[in-house]
């Protein structure tokens, strides 16, 4: 069974923008992030990025889970494991 979704990409009714205010904002980033994880686009657009652009999505994502999320909620909702199971690896 898989353990990720990305349900809110094909429900979310409203419009896409940034700066209209904080709820749209956050839907809006929702989406753009489930998008941009879609399997076939990152074939597309993995191979086109340099190293330096890699390094700045790895720095960035892990900057905001580190900042964030607590060790916990970082195992769980992140790796999808529990914190003895990382422990383990």
């Amino acid at each position: 069974m898989p353990q990720h979704k990305h349900d809110f990409v094909e429900t979310w009714p409203g419009p896409l923008a940034q700066g209209f205010d904080r709820a749209t904002d956050e839907a809006t980033l929702q989406v753009y992030l489930q998008k941009i994880s879609d399997d076939e686009l990152m074939a597309a657009l993995l191979p086109r990025l340099s190293d330096d652009e890699m390094s700045e999505f790895f720095r960035l994502v892990a900057v905001v889970l580190k900042r964030h999320l607590s060790d916990s909620e970082y195992h769980e909702l992140f790796l999808k494991k529990s914190p003895d199971q990382s422990r383990q690896m």
